[in-house]
């Protein structure tokens, strides 16, 4: 039942009071859960996705390769469209006040352009779209030379509690 949808217990997200005393950089350590280790227990903990910046119209994170290859020795492409959803998710969350509302991906696709090996993607989402029951994301993940990977796009539902 969505109703008693919780978020993550180690998840640190300023109320809307709290939001305009934080810059980006400290937002984002906040997203990192404590000790900056990820979330316990998600996705984005075991894939290593750790935030860099966080405003609520855009958002930065790495992720890195080792850990998160596909047999033929490249960056997954579920790895980074996880990544790309995880950039979504967190960033619609920050637009709403979590106390009575939270959001959802429903719908993720992407196209991947280039090949990485080794190393940290880093992606940027930025919001494209806000609505009151739908945000649009738009993310670029690039690899440490700044040429882009995967080009995603992340739509999140807005579910009221």
């Amino acid at each position: 039942m969505l109703r008693s949808m919780t978020l993550h217990p180690d998840i640190d997200l300023p109320t809307p009071e709290e939001f305009e005393a934080l810059s980006p950089e400290a937002l984002a350590e906040r997203l990192n859960g404590p000790g900056g280790e990820g979330l316990s227990g998600t996705l984005g903990g075991k894939l290593g996705i750790r935030m860099l910046r966080a405003t609520r119209q855009e958002l930065t994170a790495t992720m890195p390769v080792e850990g998160n290859r596909q047999p033929a020795g490249r960056l997954h492409g579920g790895a980074s469209l996880a990544l790309a959803e995880e950039l979504a998710s967190i960033g619609s969350w920050i637009n709403l006040d979590v106390r009575r509302e939270v959001a959802v991906g429903v719908d993720l696709s992407g196209t991947h352009v280039r090949g990485v090996t080794g190393g940290l993607v880093t992606g940027t989402a930025r919001l494209a779209y806000r609505g009151r029951s739908v945000m649009v994301w738009e993310i670029e993940i690039q690899d440490e030379r700044g040429k882009t990977t995967t080009l995603a796009r992340c739509t999140c539902n807005v579910i009221r509690l």
